[in-house]
C-alpha cells in the first residue's frame, strides 16, 4: 500500500512505465552450450577455472522497449542506488516508473526515496518467474557469452557491455521477451 500511496495520484496509468529489474553475476565460470559438430566427432568446448566476475544491474521496461544497466564489481546499496538512477533519468519528466525486484539486501527500503520518479514493488520470495528480466539473462547467456574464454575481468565487462547493448538494440525483442500481461498498466 505504502508503493501505490507513492505514485502521483494525479498521473493517469498511461503515464506509469512498469520496468523489472535484476542483477546478474557473469565472469570465467560460465555457460556452457551445445555446439555443432560433424556426426560422430566429440568437440571439446572450454570451461575457465578462474573466478573472475562482474554484475549487471539491469532492466527493462518492456512498454517502452528499452532497458538500463550497469557493469560493477560487486553488489551494493550505492550500485543499486546508481542504477535507479539511470532508471529515474530515463524516465520522461511527465511520467512515473514502478519498478518491480526481487528482496535482495541491497534492495533496502526507501533505497528509491531520493528519486520523485521512481517507486518500487519488491516480488514475492522465491518467485524469479514473475520478473521478466530473468529471461534476458538467459537470452545474453545462451545468444552471446557462453563457451567463451575470458582473459581478466575488463574482457567480462567488455563482453558483458556487448552482450546487453546487442539485446536492447532491438527495441522489438526487450517487448517481446519482457511484456508480461499481469504487468500492464490500464485505465
Amino acid at each position: 500500500m505504502k508503493t501505490i500511496l507513492k505514485i502521483p495520484g494525479y498521473l493517469p496509468l498511461d503515464r506509469i512505465d512498469i520496468w523489472f529489474q535484476d542483477e546478474a553475476r557473469f565472469g570465467q565460470q560460465n555457460t556452457t552450450t551445445k555446439i555443432w559438430a560433424r556426426k560422430g566427432s566429440r568437440p571439446r568446448v572450454v570451461r575457465q577455472q578462474q573466478f573472475e566476475y562482474a554484475y549487471l544491474f539491469g532492466s527493462v521496461c518492456p512498454s517502452r522497449g528499452i532497458g538500463q544497466a550497469i557493469v560493477v564489481p560487486w553488489t551494493s546499496k550505492e550500485a543499486m542506488s546508481l542504477h535507479l538512477r539511470q532508471i529515474s533519468e530515463a524516465t520522461d519528466i511527465d511520467r512515473h516508473a514502478v519498478v518491480l525486484m526481487d528482496g535482495a539486501g541491497w534492495h533496502s527500503d526507501g533505497i528509491a526515496d531520493e528519486f520523485k520518479n521512481v517507486s518500487i514493488i519488491k516480488l514475492p520470495p522465491y518467485s524469479p518467474e514473475l520478473n521478466s528480466i530473468e529471461q534476458v539473462w538467459s537470452w545474453m547467456r545462451q545468444h552471446c557469452l557462453a563457451n567463451r574464454v575470458f582473459k581478466n575481468y575488463e574482457d567480462i565487462v567488455d563482453s558483458v557491455c556487448e552482450a546487453w547493448n546487442t539485446f536492447t538494440e532491438s527495441s522489438e525483442r526487450v517487448t517481446k521477451l519482457c511484456s508480461r500481461d499481469w504487468a500492464s498498466v490500464t485505465s
